[in-house]
């Protein structure tokens, strides 16, 4: 009996930007893990420390549903994408990630021209970023991936590293 090759992991679109009219901070991560995409929403792991550190920065409860995290989000100032747009991948693993294709992020700053500070979550975003160029006259800030992956980094440090998002939206 021979067993069949493994089928190659199918591609997957990433999730639409949430934004309000006039942000002023693009948050990117790399591409939405496999439970995010589940569940359509961003950081949508229970582990992912993203919108616990943005109940620390900015007051909006982690345990809020996620249309009114969302609003409240996009309220303060913050929009959120990621760098990749569609790829294929077994599992979440950045590591996995294959035939890239990268969403339009000069695009979306040219819709939002109110954005003044692209912020990388995590060093994959960072390297995909770079990959797809880098949009002009926009400076960016790559800040420890807030995904569970990242246990090297304390939880305490991620905060302080993120309040430069909150400096950017004025709130510091």
């Amino acid at each position: 009996m021979t067993s069949s090759p493994a089928a190659p992991p199918c591609h997957s679109r990433g999730l639409p930007p949430v934004t309000g009219p006039d942000p002023r901070v693009l948050v990117l991560g790399s591409f939405p893990s496999v439970l995010s995409l589940s569940h359509g929403e961003y950081y949508g792991n229970p582990r992912n420390r993203f919108w616990a550190v943005i109940e620390d920065l900015f007051g909006i409860s982690a345990l809020l549903p996620y249309t009114e995290r969302c609003q409240y989000l996009t309220g303060a100032g913050i929009a959120l994408w990621d760098v990749i747009a569609s790829c294929s991948r077994p599992g979440s693993a950045d590591s996995r990630i294959r035939d890239a294709v990268p969403s339009d992020i000069a695009g979306f700053i040219r819709a939002h021209p109110t954005v003044r500070l692209i912020v990388l979550n995590g060093s994959a975003a960072g390297r995909f970023y770079h990959r797809a160029g880098e949009v002009p006259g926009i400076p960016f800030v790559i800040l420890p991936s807030t995904s569970p992956a990242n246990a090297a980094v304390s939880y305490k440090k991620k905060v302080r590293a993120w309040g430069v998002v909150k400096a950017a939206c004025g709130r510091a």
